[in-house]
């Protein structure tokens, strides 16, 4: 293919002057240019900014679209054209022949067409300039160019705007420059703006190579020279001001320092100096920089360490990861480099299918977008594949390891983080380590007790260090800043953890603090502070985890009965229900060891109802209901433990057992009165009695406003709906409306879908019918999502309700039959009503056919076919019977 590259020179000064006229004058522009290339055959696929990319199969048309156009253009239009080979991907072209048509492009100016060699070979027939070799802003070596020649056409023009016009010393780099063209533009115009601009960023991310292309992009900004300093090699800082003076060419003056002599050449100098790794000499390369800005008005400095210079006047910009988001369509930059790299030592390297795209993507994940690692990866391509590299990074230190001629001075990613980790001071490697204990982040007072020798005030100044260092992140998590760290540089700190023989003394402080925070967060869950802790296991799940399986690992059954099981209700409502598996996991050795916390383990493992276990759960929920009255041990509030045991029993089908514990329940006082006034609002409805329930939701939602407990609130509110649903349907649907809000608020997202689940039938019916399927479809997805296999039933269930009213009766009685699997049907007040009609309206035979159907479907199959009858309904824009 033949690329064209289009771009208004002085655009921007054009928009500033005149804007209307500019507007009517790019109108003009861009129907000129639309019709000189489709006239050639050409597919204008691309507006960039003032510009335009077109796609030809001839270089000749191409060549041919640009002379046409650029006698027609009234404003001055630079051009580039470049042939090879690229890859398609829906509307848009991927490839090095775009970047290198682009930068084509750039060197130009207005009214100029330039072409590359690979064009100029083909085109023949037309006249060509040939203007020589020039090194192009992607500084991968030097490119011949020719400048297009026909009558019309504008002959003389200014010196080529490339790398080498102007003096400097900027490398040829030896692979392309990939991604990062949003940080290269905002870069651009930072330097323009300030005299000191610094990158920072961790080890191998790509400070240097971006700092090398924004000093390319400005080459014409600066007259007087872009000048690279590595500072890498310099061992002793006092040597920085001699190396910066051999790469300027400044010769040392008697009587003045070499800093001062530096100073003094400058002056009056329009250059930039990119100043290149300087973590390992700051001191000097500060003092250094702040000399020369404050000796010179034109000089600007270019700086990239892992922290800031800290001079007056800097301006730092830490450098991001490449991205690693998945496809949407374009792909993304850390995968982009991946695959241009492995085609570099494999030609053959494409990904060939959804797995290997995947595998790769997970790569880039898991190294954390970082470059070098992501370079080093895709080097292995020459003898692996990408599951075979994914499948082997948890030891990415030894796999990564790269070549002694490999990339310049990184040349394994291990060298790359040492080089960071031997800087620090012995605190601050101290808690690096430390921290390494730490899943998905932490706050100052989770690694004050882990740290356990230093104050909080002492940790936050080395914190501070080693953010600045860039080996930790920070961001804000609610009102309170949260610290983490790459995964990369946490393997690593945990290997020197290791080696310093305090690994289990630490990782016992961070399981046993997570235990600790997980039962006083408990406390706070029955109250108006629920939010918080719920909003704190939801932050703090993977810490939570990892303490689990330490302490599991170690033994220590009383730290992990406590993270266990109150991780497991409080993370209850987001709905995350793995800490469930860790009680049912633990609970046979708990029991062995009669742990206190006993039986909270078997009120945890009672969840596991929503996983499909009902029968498990029942056994789970009696057993601690009656460990709780054993002084032994330490349960839960009663009423908590009761409120389980009514629910388990839902799930295997006995309504009037969950009634009578309810019953029971609702006797007592405190959170028992309340979970029982809830049940009872929730559960009667389904046994016929739902004008009894109505008084008792009415008590039940007053008492749950007066505790102040959300979630007892909201299933109050649930209880509301159920109760009028038939006698009062619009007050039923009101409230639950209502519900829906407050759940949302108070971020109570099990509860969230449980009350949508209901609220839905009662839209169809009598509120909006399309936003109740929309419902219907949202809540099915979320159980899924969520593993709520009996939850999900249950809405099948709500679902044999609809369609029969709908008259879809064939497809009522498939979804009874994938419901049936679960015995909590009779929670659905209007199931037997439907079934019977369904019955006198297909036939027993034909309804058994159907009901047999849905009864064989497999899970994910029985969401799949709900779904797509919701669908299906919404399309046919069905209103009900």
């Amino acid at each position: 293919m033949t690329f064209l590259f289009t771009d208004i020179e002085g655009s921007t000064r054009r928009w500033e002057a005149d804007p209307d006229a500019m507007r009517a004058a790019l109108a003009d522009h861009d129907a000129v240019l639309r019709a000189a290339i489709e006239g050639h055959d050409g597919w204008m696929f691309k507006h960039t900014g003032d510009g335009v990319i077109a796609a030809f199969g001839s270089a000749r048309a191409a060549l041919d679209a640009a002379v046409e156009a650029q006698r027609q253009l009234g404003l001055p239009v630079r051009m580039g054209v470049a042939t090879g080979e690229a890859e398609q991907r829906g509307e848009d072209y991927f490839g090095p022949v775009l970047n290198r048509a682009a930068r084509i492009m750039a060197a130009g100016h207005g009214g100029q067409i330039l072409l590359a060699a690979s064009t100029a070979g083909v085109v023949g027939g037309v006249g060509l300039v040939d203007l020589g070799e020039h090194m192009l802003r992607d500084l991968s070596g030097a490119e011949h160019l020719f400048q297009a020649h026909a009558e019309g056409l504008r002959a003389q023009f200014p010196a080529l705007q490339t790398v080498d016009a102007v003096p400097g010393n900027l490398p040829v780099q030896s692979t392309s420059f990939v991604g990062r063209d949003l940080e290269v533009k905002e870069l651009t115009e930072l330097v323009c703006a300030h005299r000191l601009v610094t990158l920072t960023g961790v080890g191998g991310v790509g400070k240097t190579r971006l700092a090398v292309q924004v000093a390319a992009e400005l080459v014409t900004e600066f007259p007087d020279g872009v000048w690279l300093v590595e500072l890498a090699p310099v061992g002793d800082p006092a040597a920085v001001p001699d190396v910066v003076a051999t790469v300027l060419g400044v010769t040392p003056q008697a009587a003045m320092s070499v800093t001062d002599s530096v100073a003094q050449a400058l002056s009056g100098r329009r250059l930039l100096i990119v100043l290149d790794n300087c973590e390992h000499v700051l001191d000097a390369a500060a003092d250094l920089v702040e000399t020369i800005l404050g000796r010179t008005t034109t000089v600007k400095v270019l700086a990239t360490s892992r922290e800031g210079l800290r001079v007056r006047a800097e301006h730092l910009w830490p450098v991001p990861s490449l991205e690693v988001r998945r496809f949407d369509g374009d792909m993304p930059a850390a995968v982009e480099l991946f695959v241009e790299r492995a085609q570099a030592v494999n030609p053959g390297f494409v990904l060939t299918d959804a797995g290997e795209t995947e595998a790769v993507t997970q790569i880039c994940q898991r190294l954390d977008g970082i470059a070098l690692a992501i370079e080093l990866a895709a080097a292995r391509m020459v003898s692996m594949r990408p599951h075979d590299v994914r499948d082997r990074l948890g030891d990415r230190f030894r796999l990564l390891s790269g070549s002694r001629r490999g990339l310049e001075r990184h040349q394994t990613l291990r060298h790359a983080v040492a080089w960071s980790y031997d800087l620090l001071g012995d605190d601050e490697r101290a808690v690096l380590n430390r921290c390494a204990v730490f899943a998905d982040g932490f706050d100052v007072r989770a690694a004050t007790h882990v740290c356990q020798s230093l104050d909080e005030y002492e940790l936050l100044d080395l914190l501070d260090s080693l953010v600045r260092k860039s080996l930790l992140t920070t961001q804000p998590t609610g009102d309170h800043a949260r610290y983490g760290m790459l995964e990369t540089i946490r393997q690593y700190a945990e290997d020197q953890l290791g080696a310093s023989g305090t690994s289990k003394m630490v990782r016992d402080r961070h399981a046993r603090f997570f235990a600790d925070q997980a039962i006083a967060h408990w406390d706070l869950w029955d109250g108006p502070s629920q939010r918080v802790a719920v909003d704190w296991a939801d932050v703090e799940f993977a810490n939570l985890r990892a303490g689990f399986r330490w302490a599991v690992g170690q033994g220590d059954l009383n730290t992990a009965s406590a993270i266990a099981a109150h991780t497991a209700v409080l993370a209850w409502v987001l709905p995350r229900f793995e800490a469930v598996g860790w009680a049912e996991e633990i609970l046979d050795a708990a029991t062995t060891a009669d742990i206190s916390h006993l039986p909270r383990v078997c009120t945890a493992a009672s969840l596991c109802c929503y996983a499909g276990r009902p029968e498990a759960a029942v056994r789970f929920a009696h057993r601690a209901v009656v460990l709780s009255g054993d002084p032994r041990y330490d349960p839960f509030d009663p009423g908590w433990s009761g409120f389980w045991e009514a629910v388990a029993n839902i799930y295997v089908g006995r309504l009037d057992l969950t009634v009578e514990i309810a019953t029971s329940l609702a006797a007592q006082s405190g959170l028992a009165s309340i979970a029982g006034l809830v049940m009872l609002a929730n559960g009667l409805p389904g046994i016929g009695r739902a004008e009894e329930a109505e008084a008792i939701a009415v008590k039940a939602l007053t008492a749950a406003l007066a505790r102040g407990n959300p979630a007892f609130i909201a299933l109050a509110q649930l209880g509301c709906g159920r109760a009028f649903a038939e006698s009062e349907p619009t007050r039923a649907l009101n409230v639950l409306r209502e519900g829906l809000v407050f759940v949302r608020d108070h971020r109570l997202l099990f509860l969230e879908a449980v009350i949508a689940r209901e609220a839905a039938e009662l839209e169809v019916v009598h509120g909006d019918f399309r936003e109740g399927l929309i419902m219907f479809d949202t809540v099915i997805e979320s159980f899924q999502r969520a593993g709520e296999v009996g939850n999900a039933h249950t809405a099948f269930a709500h679902l044999v309700v609809l369609f029969d009213r709908l008259d879809r009766s064939e497809i009522a009685a498939t979804l009874y039959g994938a419901s049936s699997h679960h015995g909590d049907l009779v929670w659905v007040v209007n199931l037997q009503g439907a079934l019977d009609h369904l019955h006198g309206v297909l036939g027993d035979e034909v309804f058994d056919r159907f009901a047999a159907a849905g009864v064989e479907m497999e899970f994910a199959d029985a969401v799949r076919y709900a779904r797509d009858q919701i669908q299906l309904a919404h399309q046919e824009h069905a209103e009900p019977v």
